[in-house]
């Protein structure tokens, strides 16, 4: 993981779902003060016509204290926002 504040973030991954790269596999991530941010900025997201990418929760895969959400705007492109604080209620 890059050192922290080292923010915007932007991957160039493939696919986790192994599809072919079409806006696959590309990402731009937020960083978020709190977790009610992430789930504030998701259903923003979602009202202005993004889609639902990943719902705002914990990601233990990645780290114990992250927390995203991800979308994908009116253009197909990913999006998260995420909250790394530590002893945050979900």
């Amino acid at each position: 993981m890059p050192a922290e504040g080292l923010r915007p973030l932007f991957i160039v991954t493939t696919p986790l779902d192994g599809a072919q790269v079409t806006g696959n596999g590309k990402m731009i991530a937020f960083l978020a003060e709190d977790r009610a941010l992430v789930d504030q900025a998701h259903a923003l997201a979602l009202s202005l016509g993004g889609v639902d990418a990943g719902l705002p929760g914990l990601r233990p895969e990645y780290h114990a204290d992250y927390y995203g959400a991800y979308v994908r705007d009116p253009d197909g492109n990913k999006l998260c926002v995420a909250c790394h604080a530590k002893g945050q209620d979900a």
